[in-house]
């Protein structure tokens, strides 16, 4: 007779997001994980694997409920620059107050850390990147066919560098600085690729 899970495995999941996210993954044990989900070992090892399988769980899920949202408004929002000054300004206010204040990014935060090395997190690091730069880069062709940005601006590398904005607002955060400090370096960011008129 198959064994009957008598815990929801998503539910779990999303309390391991929590964790992982506000603690850390690497200076989390996994008797702090079986305290935060009541779960035994041998329940958390037979439902997601090792630590590692479990870690790469968590940032799949950390990245299509709280990050693929936010790429994909920003995808679709046709403003050009004003829709990437409201990205960054959303979250800054995300990363500075409210709920998740001073936790940065669950991805970014794995950037950091030695398991971002390790094949099955690597991969979702990456799609995180991607994903992002995509958005950026969307956003700018939008900022271009409006005549908004420098002639001659290389859009390939301008999203690389939002991302690492992106990037540098989440690590920042979580290490105290402030919104406006934040705001105001994401600015002179966007002053580098805009015309003259824009500015």
């Amino acid at each position: 007779m198959p064994d009957v899970k008598h815990f929801d495995p998503d539910a779990v999941l999303d309390q391991v997001v929590r964790l992982f996210w506000r603690r850390g993954a690497d200076t989390t044990g996994i008797a702090e994980i079986v305290e935060t989900t009541g779960l035994s070992r041998s329940s958390l090892y037979a439902t997601f694997g090792g630590k590692t399988r479990l870690q790469a769980a968590a940032l799949g899920r950390y990245l299509e409920r709280q990050s693929r949202p936010v790429f994909d408004a920003l995808a679709a929002d046709t403003r050009g620059l004003p829709a990437i000054t409201a990205f960054f300004e959303r979250l800054v206010a995300a990363r500075c107050s409210g709920e998740h204040a001073r936790w940065g990014c669950l991805v970014t935060n794995t950037h950091a850390t030695a398991g971002g090395a390790l094949p099955e997190i690597r991969e979702h690091l990456d799609r995180h990147h991607d994903a992002l730069r995509a958005a950026m880069r969307t956003a700018l062709q939008a900022a271009r066919a409006e005549g908004g940005l420098r002639p001659g601006l290389d859009l390939e590398a301008a999203a690389e560098a939002l991302t690492l904005q992106a990037y540098a607002v989440n690590l920042r955060s979580r290490a105290g600085a402030e919104a406006a400090e934040l705001l105001a370096a994401v600015r002179a960011v966007l002053d580098g690729f805009t015309t003259t008129e824009e500015r």
